[in-house]
């Protein structure tokens, strides 16, 4: 199955947390923050949104800075993906 973003949103891929920290130190499950870094997989074609014209900036295989909890979770074949706005996304990370 493919997911197919409506309008303004963006489906992305959340990247994995670390799970030691600079100096070594080995993290368990609960200690770890919300990965915020992500890949975009999918983007909407745009249009109109709540009466502005939205024009789509973002490409599939960017990655980009997003909202620590922005968006909806979805589980689709085994993989995590999260669906929110392009205005939820921050910045591209280069």
């Amino acid at each position: 199955m493919k997911i197919k973003p409506l309008a303004d949103r963006v489906v992305i891929k959340m990247t994995e947390a670390e799970e030691t920290t600079k100096s070594g130190i080995i993290l368990t499950g609960n200690a770890k923050e919300k990965p915020q870094i992500a890949e975009i997989v999918e983007v909407g074609p745009g249009g109109m949104v709540d009466g502005c014209e939205v024009k789509m900036e973002l490409k599939v295989g960017q990655k980009v800075l997003a909202s620590k909890y922005a968006g909806t979770e979805v589980k689709l074949d085994g993989v995590e993906y999260t669906i929110l706005r392009q205005s939820d996304i921050l910045a591209v990370v280069e």
